[in-house]
This record gives structure tokens, C-alpha cells and sequence, in this order.
């Protein structure tokens, strides 16, 4: 059993295939979904991993979840979900998940809290037909009806379907199909709807009913966060260095101008010279005739 991730639900658009076919398809997010600490057999009776998603505000962090977070030296997160997982699955506290843990055409479970829809009638939450809409009924059409016997049992029996509150519940839609995933912006694209609200989290999973004929990635597909910091600080190191060199032989090609433009302005300072001093020359043979 592989751990599972938990993605933000950004919301449902439509793919299009190559003969013009649309598949409508949700859209989950699992930027900076984390490995947050174990659970094993010898301290805690079960084995799982815990993942956390999300940034939340430091004020909104209690005192002793910024400890928990602090001992395993991993920034804090919004959501916290265990995944049981098995012995030889467990992966390194601290690394970050990737959006092709899952691969295109596995069947995957998703759960997630469905969108509250306040006090429902009976008709609304179970489907009822509802009492006649013409002759015999006064205000009363969309009513549940009886909802006992008579004096023998003389009660209502528990789970009975009535009106009350709908929604907001923990709901799992099993067997949907992985459509695609994009690895650099960690979204994954699953073909079908999933419950809840944009805006809220979900739990990704592999589908416990039926076997995955695909190849998956074992135990997972991580990245971690250290490596991808200094190389991306090695890249920013590269890049200053090609611009500093840039810069460098723009600025050597301006000065090579600037003393070409003054050696043509000298020579031509010294060619007017020149002129001036031979028409003085000149002009004292003209000053005597006059």
C-alpha cells in the first residue's frame, strides 16, 4: 500500500481529444505537499506517513503544532492527513511530492467534504416523490408523508429518511480515472467530478478495489526541496555571471568607442592647428605689401 497525496481542488474544465471529443476533467493542486513525519509499529502500533499541504499564517499556528513541526524541521502546514502505508513504503520526513506519483490511466479513490447544503426537504436529500401537485392535497405537495405505524410500534424508528441537514459531509468517489498530470506546475487532471468546493482539500489515493495494471512509481514520486534550492541557487549564481560578463563587454565596446571618438577629435584638433599655423605664415608677406 503506497501513500497517498493530499491536492487542493482548483476547480473542473474540459479536455478536448484528438477526434474532437470533450472530457470534463477537475483540476487538483499538490504544490508543496510534504512528508511531515512516520508512524510506526514500535511507538505508535501502525505504520503510516503523514503528509501537510498548504501555507498558512504563522499566527494561525498554535504553539504546539509550530513543536511538532519544528522537531522534524519542516515549514508549517494548513492540512495534516496520515496515509497507512506498509513496512518497506515509508518515505524521508521532509521531501516533497510530485504530481506524477500518480500516472495517467490509473483508477484512483478521492475523498473529500462535500458541498453543505443547509436544512433539506425530503424531497431534495432523498429523492422523495413528493405528495400529489392537483386534487386532495393542501399545502402540503412537497411534505414527506407519514413516517410511522400506529399504536404497535408507536414510535418512529431510528434512520428514518426526513427532512434535516444535507451536506458537509465526508464523501469518496471511487475508481476515477487519472486523465493527466503536469510536473512542473504539480497539478493533476482527474476525469470526472470530485466532492467539495473549489477551494478545498482532497485526498488522493490508489484504488483499493481494483488492481492498477500500470506501472507505478514505488514507494513514490518525491523531490527534495534542499537539492532543488541550491541548484536553483547555482542557477541564479550562473545567470549573474553571464550578465556581469555582458555587461563587462558592453562596457569594455562603450570605452573602446569613447577613445576612438576622442583620437579622431584629437587628430582633428591637430589638423585645424596645423592650418592656422600655416596661414600665419602666410600673412606677414601680405602684411609688407600692403
Amino acid at each position: 500500500m503506497r501513500v497517498g497525496l493530499i491536492a487542493e481542488k482548483l476547480g473542473m474544465m474540459r479536455v478536448f481529444t484528438d477526434a474532437g471529443q470533450h472530457i470534463p476533467v477537475t483540476v487538483l493542486s499538490i504544490a508543496n505537499c510534504q512528508v511531515v513525519s512516520h508512524k510506526t509499529k514500535e511507538l505508535d502500533g501502525y505504520s503510516a506517513i503523514q503528509l501537510g499541504a498548504g501555507l498558512p499564517k504563522t499566527k494561525n499556528v498554535t504553539k504546539p503544532m509550530r513543536g511538532h513541526f519544528a522537531k522534524h524541521k519542516v515549514e508549517p502546514k494548513s492540512k495534516l492527513v496520515e496515509f497507512r502505508v506498509d513496512d518497506d513504503k515509508f518515505i524521508q520526513i521532509g521531501l516533497k511530492m510530485k504530481a506524477d506519483h500518480f500516472v495517467p490511466g490509473q483508477k484512483v479513490d478521492v475523498t473529500g467534504t462535500s458541498i453543505g447544503k443547509g436544512f433539506a426537504g425530503a424531497m431534495k436529500r432523498h429523492n422523495f416523490a413528493g405528495l400529489r401537485a392537483s386534487h386532495g392535497v393542501s399545502i402540503s405537495h412537497r411534505s414527506h408523508g407519514s413516517t410511522g405505524q400506529c399504536q404497535d410500534p408507536g414510535k418512529v424508528f431510528k434512520g428514518k429518511k426526513m427532512a434535516g441537514h444535507m451536506g458537509a459531509a465526508k464523501v469518496t468517489v471511487q475508481n476515477l480515472l487519472i486523465h493527466s498530470v503536469d510536473i512542473e506546475k504539480g497539478l493533476i487532471f482527474v476525469h470526472g467530478a470530485v466532492p467539495g468546493h473549489s477551494g478545498g482539500w482532497v485526498t488522493i489515493k490508489d484504488s483499493v478495489k481494483l488492481i492498477p495494471s500500470i506501472e507505478l512509481p514505488q514507494p513514490g514520486s518525491f523531490i527534495d526541496p534542499n537539492l532543488s534550492k541550491s541548484s536553483a541557487v547555482e542557477d541564479n549564481l550562473e545567470s549573474k555571471m553571464e550578465i556581469d560578463d555582458l555587461n563587462n563587454e558592453v562596457k569594455t565596446d562603450t570605452e573602446t568607442d569613447e577613445s576612438n571618438n576622442d583620437n579622431d577629435q584629437n587628430q582633428d584638433i591637430k589638423s585645424v592647428g596645423n592650418q592656422q599655423e600655416d596661414s600665419s605664415i602666410s600673412d606677414p608677406e601680405d602684411g609688407e605689401q600692403k
